[in-house]
C-alpha cells in the first residue's frame, strides 16, 4: 500500500506476556492478511502519516501527551496463527512523524480502559484471556518521564469491563457501558453492561454514577464542556448496533437523549475538536444482514446545535481502532479492515475544517 507523509504537527518493567485469542464472527482473512485492494483515496481533510512501526493492531487504546500519541495493548497477529493480546506501547511523535517504543503495559489487555490526565496516562481495567475475553480489574498509571508504569487499586468489584466509553472531566476519568465477556467465535457470548463510574486521579476513589439508559460497548465516548457524550455503539454482538447518543449532566446527574447518529455502528473511533465530536468507522448493520460490514463513515456531532454533519469518508474504512485530538487535528492508527480480527498498520490523519459541510442530519 502507497503512503505518503504529509503531516506535522505543530525501562522500568518487564515486557508483558501475549496472551492467544481468535477473530470474531465471520472473520475471513488469515493474520496480517490485508484485503485492502484499491489505492487509498486521500484529501478532503485526511493525510496518511507513517504506518505504526512494529506493524498491525487492532483493539488497542489511543491517547495524548503533549504532541505525542500512545498506542497501548490490542491485538497483533501470531506467527503460529490467530492473534495475541499484547502489553506493547508505541508512540508516535506527531512533530517529526516517527514511532518509539515505550515500556510495555504489565499486563497485556486488548479493550482496554485509558485516558490522559495531568501529564500521565491511566489504564483502568480491559479484557484480556484465550477463546473467551474476560474482564479485568488490573490498573495502572504510566509516566511518561521516567517511563514507568505504576500499579493502582483495582476497579472496584463487579464493574470490572473493557471497552468502555470514556471521558476526562477535571480530576476524574468517566466510563460508561462496557462488556465483561466477549467470546470470539459464531454465537459466542459478549456480555454488554450498563455501568458508570468514575475514578478521581487524586483521591483514588472510585464513584458509582447513573447507569446508562441502555447497556453499550465498543461505544463512542467524550466530555464537551461539563457534559459526557455516549456514542453509538453496540448491545450484545455487531448484529446490535445503535444510533443513540447519551449525555450525562454533571449537576443533575442524570442522561438525556440527543439527536441520533445519521448511521447506527458499533465499533467506531470518536474525539472531540472544540465544541464538536467527530466518529470514524465501525463494524455491523443494525438489520442483521451484515454483521461484518465496515464503516467509512465520518460523522460529526455539534453538541451546540444538537445536530450531525457527514464529512469526507475514511480512506481506509476501519473498527476496532481509536482516535485522538492533537491540536485541532485527530489521528487513527490502526485497527481492522474485515469483520472479526484483520489488523492493519495503517496510520491517518483528520483535519476538521478543511472541507465545506456535506449534509445535515438531526
Amino acid at each position: 500500500m502507497k503512503r505518503r507523509t504529509a503531516l506535522l504537527l505543530g525501562v522500568a518493567l518487564a515486557a508483558a506476556p501475549t496472551v492467544q485469542a481468535h477473530a470474531h464472527t465471520g472473520h475471513s482473512t488469515s493474520p496480517g492478511e490485508v484485503p485492502v485492494t484499491t489505492e487509498p483515496s486521500y484529501g478532503r481533510g485526511w493525510q496518511p502519516l507513517a504506518p505504526i512501526a512494529s506493524g498491525p493492531r487492532q483493539e488497542h487504546s489511543v491517547t495524548a501527551i503533549g504532541g505525542k500519541v500512545y498506542v497501548i495493548g490490542g491485538i497483533v497477529a501470531d506467527p503460529a496463527g490467530g492473534f495475541s493480546t499484547t502489553g506493547r506501547m508505541e508512540v508516535y511523535d506527531t512533530r517529526r512523524d516517527t514511532w518509539s517504543k515505550a515500556a510495555p503495559l504489565p499486563v497485556a489487555m486488548n479493550h482496554a480502559n485509558v485516558a490522559a490526565v495531568g501529564g500521565r496516562i491511566y489504564v483502568l481495567g480491559g479484557l484480556s484471556g484465550g477463546a473467551a475475553w474476560q474482564a479485568l480489574g488490573d490498573s495502572f498509571v504510566y509516566d511518561p518521564r521516567t517511563d514507568r508504569w505504576t500499579r493502582l487499586g483495582s476497579v472496584p468489584a463487579g464493574t470490572e469491563r473493557g471497552s468502555a466509553a470514556i471521558g476526562v472531566h477535571g480530576t476524574k476519568i468517566l466510563l460508561a457501558g462496557g462488556m465483561r465477556t466477549l467470546e470470539p467465535g459464531s454465537g459466542g457470548l459478549q456480555d454488554t453492561v450498563d455501568t458508570v463510574s468514575s475514578y478521581d486521579v487524586v483521591s483514588g476513589g472510585w464513584e458509582k454514577l447513573p447507569s446508562l439508559p441502555q447497556a453499550r460497548d465498543h461505544v463512542g465516548g467524550a466530555v464537551v464542556g461539563t457534559t459526557f457524550y455516549v456514542l453509538g455503539g453496540r448491545d450484545r454482538g455487531q448484529v446490535n448496533v445503535r444510533d443513540t447518543v447519551y449525555a450525562l449532566d454533571p449537576h443533575y446527574r442524570r442522561w438525556s437523549e440527543r439527536a441520533p447518529m445519521p448511521t447506527a455502528r458499533g465499533g467506531i473511533a470518536a474525539a472531540a475538536v472544540g465544541t464538536k465530536i467527530y466518529t470514524f468507522g465501525g463494524e455491523g448493520k443494525h438489520d442483521g444482514t451484515g454483521p461484518d460490514d465496515i464503516f467509512a463513515e465520518t460523522e460529526a456531532y455539534d453538541t451546540v446545535r444538537d445536530r450531525w454533519q457527514r464529512l469526507a469518508p475514511m480512506p481506509v474504512p476501519r473498527h476496532g481502532t481509536a482516535a485522538v485530538a492533537v491540536g485541532g487535528t485527530v489521528l487513527i492508527p490502526g485497527g481492522g479492515i474485515a469483520g472479526g480480527g484483520s489488523p492493519v498498520d495503517v496510520n491517518d490523519a483528520y483535519r476538521p475544517g478543511s472541507q465545506p459541510e456535506t449534509h445535515r442530519h438531526r
